[in-house]
């Protein structure tokens, strides 16, 4: 009894400390005039009925496939209170071609984190997830300085 005081305390403080998710930002429609950026939530899928298979399906399995519209590189996909959403990242004419060409870069690398931010995962053209490992790779071809700041 004297021990468990103690933890539990430890583990209300560090549930205290964690930050709160933040939503998956949506664009409104007076707001996509100039943006850089726009947000802009996908319709779902419309999914087939699965084949009979002997085995049971697995959970990624029964996951609806994510569908990268043509002229959209990244969707950000989220499950908030059981309802999965997907978002499309459109980037400005500029700023697109340049992420096309190279996702490194700081614009959108911003765009995933944002994403990431909101327990989302980031899916580029194809379906491929964009992960850490892949962001990994991005940061060995560019030279860059990161500053921690503990």
């Amino acid at each position: 009894m004297n021990r468990s005081l103690p933890i539990a305390l430890l583990a209300l403080a560090a549930a205290g400390c964690t930050q709160p998710r933040e939503p998956v930002p949506v664009t409104t429609p007076a707001g996509t005039g100039g943006a850089a950026v726009v947000w802009r939530p996908l319709p779902e899928p419309s999914t087939a009925a699965p084949p009979k298979a002997a085995v049971a399906p697995t959970a990624a399995a029964r996951e609806p496939p994510v569908v990268v519209p043509p002229g959209v590189i990244y969707v950000c996909v989220s499950d908030a209170g059981g309802a999965r959403t997907q978002t499309a990242i459109e980037f400005a004419p500029k700023v697109q071609a340049m992420c096309a060409k190279h996702p490194e870069m700081g614009p959108c690398q911003y765009e995933r984190d944002v994403c990431r931010r909101s327990a989302g995962r980031v899916y580029a053209a194809g379906g491929v997830e964009i992960t850490a490992q892949t962001e990994a790779e991005y940061d060995t071809k560019m030279l860059r300085v990161r500053f921690k700041a503990n």
